[in-house]
């Protein structure tokens, strides 16, 4: 299979916008999970029946559907044939585990965290204006993160899949210092 990535960041660290543009430079199919989830729905695939049953009670989507829909979308012929740069999954260790095992191996072949700090993101998501981005609301969304993501970094670092981007400057800065460790893999 050619390049699969995942990108990883907290809320406010441009992590959408080093996607796009690593999508479109390499060539690879950039896949959000909410992307996978609304494609699997529309299709009326049984996991997609599932998972919109499961959303429109108003509970979240489990690590089974999710990691059937990932499965069936990995295994698309776009993917195969261009790659992936995988953003939202995995979200959980048990979704890293799932990955590798569909993957056929230890998993992507490199899992890149967009590193911005705390008080930068949050002053990001400040200036944008929108009206759920108070302080408090900021503060709990980076609190969740952290607490879920950082048993995933150590996890892609364990394996030796993790790439640690500063994800300060301007958006050209930081996508040279995505390129330079894509281009080394």
């Amino acid at each position: 299979m050619p390049l699969t990535l995942v990108i990883l960041g907290r809320q406010g660290s441009g992590k959408g916008t080093q996607a796009a543009l690593v999508a479109e430079h390499y060539g690879v199919i950039h896949i959000s999970t909410g992307d996978m989830l609304r494609a699997a729905v529309d299709a009326g695939t049984e996991l997609g029946l599932r998972a919109q049953a499961v959303m429109d009670a108003g509970d979240l989507v489990g690590d089974d559907i999710m990691i059937g829909i990932v499965r069936e979308r990995l295994g698309a012929a776009d993917i195969q044939a261009h790659g992936v740069l995988l953003d939202g999954f995995p979200r959980t260790t048990a979704q890293a585990d799932a990955l590798a095992h569909i993957l056929g191996g230890s998993g992507p072949d490199v899992a890149v965290n967009l590193d911005v700090p705390i008080a930068e993101v949050t002053q990001r998501m400040l200036t944008r204006g929108r009206a759920d981005d108070t302080e408090e609301t900021i503060a709990r969304r980076l609190e969740l993160y952290e607490a879920e993501t950082a048993p995933l970094l150590d996890w892609f670092e364990q394996r030796g899949r993790l790439a640690v981007v500063d994800g300060l400057g301007t958006e050209d800065e930081v996508f040279a210092r995505l390129c330079r460790i894509i281009d080394d893999i």
